[in-house]
């Protein structure tokens, strides 16, 4: 996933193409790359929105529900994410050095891959919390939380420690992928994770407009007539699914894709093209998952404010409806 950015200074590669490569030789005044400045002032912004939902989840004794948890893990996955990039920028034009640039990548890859997973997790927090309503507020509920957290976290480390502990192309340009200085099938098993995860989240959600649907349908038949308000109801809730996995894929799968079909030796500016946009996932992943949640934004009230507006309405809302 997005990674090399990490301490990868831009230079020239063969055939005249310039491309993301880890800096080997001594240090040299660079000039600054327009991409990496707008991949750090992605990673600035996406620091801040993140560190903000932390803080309040964190702050805020209410939010340590199940639900609130898995907002709280992607949050700090992206805020982590958002620092790599501007350590990324730091390093690459600041500090050159192989290993520090190498645990810039294993970080970046850590942070995205934990982002990723914990959208997966929320996912399946989703379905659990419609498909098995009646169970949900139980011990057997933290217990599945609990596990997919450290699953999440614990896959996301092995992956980012890959290119530490050797799998990069520092001594063998030849299995280098578009992403220096991961390798080829390191890439590849990313973008094959990232595809496995994508395909389980539209199963997952298809499953959940289903049951929506039904319960729509099933109040409907209690009330001998399907009313505008449960149309509209359950119009919302399918368009709100499509808005959270359509921003999903069209941020991931375009460089997830690159990553398997393209080459090396293409111009750096296509994987700066198609990385971008990946991190705009990480922007976009608290305005959906936290800021619309009215209980985060009483604990906003309550943070910056320092008391409760309670003229101000809020409405409780399902772990269904994060």
């Amino acid at each position: 996933l997005n990674d090399s950015l990490a301490a990868v200074p831009w230079m020239p590669a063969r055939g005249g193409n310039a491309s993301l490569e880890l800096a080997s030789r001594p240090p040299a005044p660079a000039a600054i790359n327009p991409w990496d400045v707008m991949l750090c002032v992605s990673g600035t912004a996406i620091a801040c929105e993140n560190a903000i939902v932390v803080a309040i989840i964190c702050y805020s004794p209410t939010l340590r529900t199940p639900m609130f948890v898995l907002v709280g893990s992607l949050a700090t996955a992206d805020l982590l994410a958002g620092l790599g990039l501007i350590l990324n920028f730091v390093f690459q034009y600041v500090i050159r050095s192989e290993t520090v640039s190498l645990l810039t990548v294993g970080f970046l890859v850590a942070s995205f891959a934990a982002s990723v997973s914990s959208l997966l997790a929320i996912t399946v927090d989703r379905y659990l919390s419609l498909y098995n309503a009646l169970t949900y507020y139980s011990e057997r509920t933290v217990l599945c939380i609990h596990t997919m957290l450290v699953g999440t976290w614990g896959v996301s480390l092995c992956l980012g420690l890959l290119p530490v502990l050797g799998w990069n192309c520092l001594h063998d340009r030849s299995v280098c992928s578009v992403v220096r200085p991961l390798t080829k099938s390191n890439v590849t098993l990313l973008s094959a994770s990232f595809f496995l995860i994508f395909i389980i989240m539209l199963h997952l959600y298809i499953e959940i407009c289903k049951i929506v649907c039904r319960h729509a349908h099933q109040i409907a038949l209690q009330q001998h007539f399907l009313t505008a308000s449960h149309y509209v109801a359950t119009k919302k809730g399918v368009s709100t699914l499509a808005i959270i996995l359509g921003t999903f894929g069209a941020s991931w799968l375009p460089f997830a894709i690159y990553c398997v079909v393209g080459d090396p030796d293409y111009p750096s500016v296509y994987t700066y093209a198609t990385l971008l946009p990946a991190t705009y996932n990480s922007m976009i992943n608290p305005i959906i998952y936290a800021y619309r949640n009215q209980e985060i934004q009483r604990s906003m009230w309550v943070l910056f404010c320092g008391c409760f507006q309670s003229k101000v309405s809020f409405r409780s809302r399902s772990p269904s409806d994060v």
